[in-house]
């Protein structure tokens, strides 16, 4: 490479530390440029949802002045990767570019095809693991297989997996004369409305957030998260590091590291049960990566084709409802709208809303998984895409169909205190608790009271629980009629 300057290609890794392929771009002693492309054009990208175009627009910002400091510059650009970064091989004469991998068809295909070229050109391409404990090739079964069960799997990774040390941050990056987009013209931030508006009080973008709420959730949450992880209603009763891990502004390792040195630390008090629950999750997200990787069209098969013969429905406007939070059931609705304002929901929430989609609704799981790629900060293409199908029941080590979660007992069980229903459905604050998850149970002079009108500023349920349990055990039936006569 002589003295020629190497290009660190930044991704879903938008952080200084625990950074491979940066720290290897550094270590070579040359000039790097970082570089940043926004790739909506190679064939078969999905482009990132509006709600995670908002956190990109922030946590862009946040890498560009952390490398300021550095003395360098993030140099943006837009457009198909492959032809912008041959452009700038033209314009730098930089000797090898370096990126961290991901792991989508679409995306694997694209840097395979950048890496021959520029190994054709002369170019060194190197690329790393910048995003994932183990990826999605290595742990195997006993057979030589990839794993489909997530119990097996974790099993797999708790008994074998150590962190490696951790990536030291470099101390200086030299500057870069190479002209960049401007932040501002690519349009992430919303306008004409700015519907994020609700964001910004929950959410710090950037490495700096992300290892701040590390912190802050080792001292204030981790400790009883088995116990709370359940719970909406009470704070920190889970991490809310899934957007900064999806954006890649801390990595799954020093999370790992992190967790696993607050077990061994006396002071911290931290219960192993409560821990080793929490890096599971952590490993919930590798095993989507497995059957992303594996099945590359997750996002929009059936992972279990017997839920080709599925008769689901189609209805638009329990469709608007479901989207808006107005289906009636108040744990449903304040699920919607708390991700419709934050950009983000609960997990056991998530269930709830998900199995009332594509249970009591009757609707293909790929409506719901596609709104929360537009609504989610923490949109990730296996997590949304195996989460959606394990609880529609198309699969892998999915949730019996049957399973239907009943949306009136599951907020009294999870949100017992009512302070989440309260918040997000504040027309319904002044219920008592007995009729908070099921309103039209109240009798007349209770609603009146509270001030609920149903129909006028709360609606009538979409459907009848019974109903809508028994119309999903129906499909199930006609389902494996079909299969069984197929």
């Amino acid at each position: 490479m002589s003295q020629r300057p190497v290009i660190c290609w930044f991704r879903r890794d938008l952080r200084l530390q625990d950074n491979p392929a940066l720290r290897a771009a550094v270590d070579t002693g040359l000039p790097v440029i970082p570089v940043y492309i926004l790739d909506e054009e190679s064939e078969g990208v999905r482009a990132d949802g509006a709600a995670k175009k908002w956190w990109l627009d922030k946590s862009l910002k946040s890498l560009s002045s952390n490398i300021e400091r550095l003395g360098g510059r993030l140099v943006l650009r837009k457009g198909a990767a492959r032809p912008v970064i041959e452009a700038l091989m033209e314009k730098t004469g930089a000797g090898a570019v370096f990126w961290n991998r991901q792991y989508e068809k679409p995306l694997i295909d694209r840097d395979t095809a950048i890496k021959d070229r520029l190994k054709e050109s002369g170019v060194e391409a190197h690329s790393f693991n910048g995003s994932l404990l183990n990826e999605p090739w290595t742990i195997e079964t006993g057979s030589g297989g990839h794993y489909k069960v997530f119990t097996p799997y974790w099993k797999a990774v708790r008994a074998n997996y150590s962190a490696p040390d951790p990536i030291v941050a470099p101390d200086t990056l030299a500057g870069s004369d190479v002209t960049s987009d401007a932040l501002a013209d690519w349009g992430l931030h919303p306008t004409r409305p700015d519907w994020s508006k609700g964001f910004a009080p929950f959410w710090r973008p950037g490495e700096e957030g992300a290892l701040d709420r590390l912190d802050h959730w080792l001292k204030n949450g981790l400790g009883a998260y088995d116990e709370r992880r359940n719970r909406p209603d009470i704070e920190n009763s889970t991490s809310g590091l899934s957007p900064h891990l999806a954006m890649g502004e801390i990595s799954p390792q020093t999370i790992w590291r992190a967790v696993r040195q607050a077990m061994q630390d006396g002071r911290r008090n931290i219960p192993e049960d409560q821990a080793w629950t929490f890096l599971s999750e952590l490993v919930w997200r590798e095993f989507s990566y497995v059957l992303l990787y594996h099945n590359p069209e997750l996002h929009t098969d059936n992972y279990n084709r017997d839920f080709n013969h599925m008769p689901w429905r189609c209805s638009e406007n329990d469709l608007k409802a479901w989207e808006m939070g107005c289906t009636g059931y108040p744990m449903v609705d304040a699920g919607m709208r708390q991700l419709w304002l934050t950009g983000w929901m609960h997990n056991r929430v998530r269930m709830i809303v998900a199995s009332f989609l594509t249970k009591h609704l009757l609707m293909h799981w790929h409506h719901g998984e596609e709104w929360f790629w537009d609504c989610l900060v923490d949109s990730d293409p296996a997590s949304n895409a195996a989460s959606w199908q394990w609880t529609a029941g198309s699969g892998a080590d999915a949730a019996p169909y049957f399973r239907v979660f009943n949306p009136i007992t599951q907020g009294a069980k999870f949100d017992e205190t009512g302070d989440y229903v309260r918040r997000f459905v504040p027309e319904l604050a002044k219920l008592p608790d007995k009729y908070l998850h099921a309103p039209w149970e109240a009798p007349d002079h209770v609603l009146k009271k509270a001030g609920v009108k149903l129909g006028e500023n709360y609606p009538h349920p979409i459907v009848a629980h019974k109903q809508g349990r028994q119309r999903a055990l129906d499909a199930y039936d006609k389902l494996k009629e079909k299969r069984d006569a197929a």
